[in-house]
């Protein structure tokens, strides 16, 4: 298949692309190079012996967009642009919803006045809210967010759901994934989060890499093994993985599915720092502040449907997620 890639020289989008080629599929990328570097695509073709076609648009401007549509026909679109980081969702609420949701519209109406029909989403846990007891299921539904990131990510699922209701041609396939981690293996492709990480593993990169003082941990009295917060911490080469599964299932069915991405099993700040320690070989100082309001005591997945309907099953651990990251922040280094 020819698939668009938006947001592809992202974190997740750039390692899909190596997946979705590494498959045989062909790969064009739309990208504004907000949160990445075009020396990705380089990196890309080391991995893959294949540099995608690329675009520097902003999916906000819809006709330069359009040009992309009329220069290629493509058999699917996985849609991964949009602005990510929650701290700043809530500081700049109008920019996250004028780009992740007037973007995606944008792409949503070429998608349609060319007949694109296949459609992988990337969406988020972050659409059950704090709802709902673990593991979270697709079938409770959309819970109430706690930012406008995870609204933003919410919205777009009932846009498409509405989408794919008015046009029964349509399939779409929402994935709802948790904490994405790791690198490639190759060292080449990772996570260059901008300003201060929002996630934890980033966040330790930088204290192993010198950039900060010690990690932060927000609470040690959760009722969890050692009292710090649980999550689903999933390998970002599973997660690309995942999305070549569900474009192919997309292409042979109609509709909506929303699909969890996770291991099905949690593991709490404490084990993923000792798992990062055992990785770069030496202690990382940290610090127990208070809890963060509206944090969670325990969340991830349960992923029976991926396992039922894409044949998707994670194959890392959290000592190789660990291990990967680190040797992406050694290369950094170099």
């Amino acid at each position: 298949m020819k698939i668009l890639v938006t947001g592809g020289t992202g974190y997740i989008g750039s390692h899909t692309c190596v997946e979705l080629i590494n498959s045989g599929h062909e790969v064009v990328i739309v990208d504004n190079l907000y949160n990445s570097s075009l020396d990705v695509l380089d990196k890309i073709e080391t991995i893959t012996g294949v540099k995608p076609k690329f675009y520097k648009v902003d999916i906000l401007d819809k006709e330069k967009l359009e040009e992309v549509f009329k220069e290629n026909k493509f058999d699917a679109v996985i849609h991964f642009a949009g602005y990510k980081a929650v701290g700043e969702s809530v500081a700049i609420p109008l920019t996250y919803y004028e780009n992740n949701i007037a973007g995606s519209i944008n792409l949503y109406q070429l998608m349609k006045k060319y007949e694109v029909r296949n459609l992988v989403f990337s969406s988020s846990a972050t659409v059950y809210g704090d709802d709902f007891e673990v593991p979270f299921k697709e079938e409770y539904g959309l819970g109430t967010t706690t930012n406008p990131y995870g609204t933003t990510k919410k919205m777009n699922e009932m846009i498409i759901t509405d989408m794919d209701k008015a046009e029964p041609e349509n399939s779409s396939v929402l994935l709802r994934y948790f904490n994405p981690i790791g690198a490639h293996a190759s060292g080449l492709l990772g996570e260059i989060p901008n300003g201060i990480p929002n996630n934890l593993v980033p966040y330790i990169a930088q204290v192993v890499a010198g950039q900060r003082d010690f990690l932060r941990v927000w609470g040690n009295d959760y009722d969890t093994v050692d009292g710090t917060g649980v999550r689903d911490y999933i390998h970002v080469v599973d997660l690309a993985k995942a999305h070549v599964k569900a474009i192919e299932y997309a292409a042979s069915h109609k509709g909506t599915e929303v699909i969890n991405i996770g291991t099905g099993k949690g593991y709490s700040v404490m084990q993923v720092l000792k798992a990062y320690e055992k990785a770069c070989g030496h202690d990382i100082p940290y610090q127990i502040m208070e809890r963060r309001p509206g944090d969670i005591a325990v969340c991830y997945a349960d992923t029976a449907k991926a396992e039922e309907l894409l044949g998707f099953k994670a194959q890392y651990d959290i000592d190789e997620m660990c291990e990967d990251s680190y040797r992406f922040t050694c290369n950094l280094k170099k």
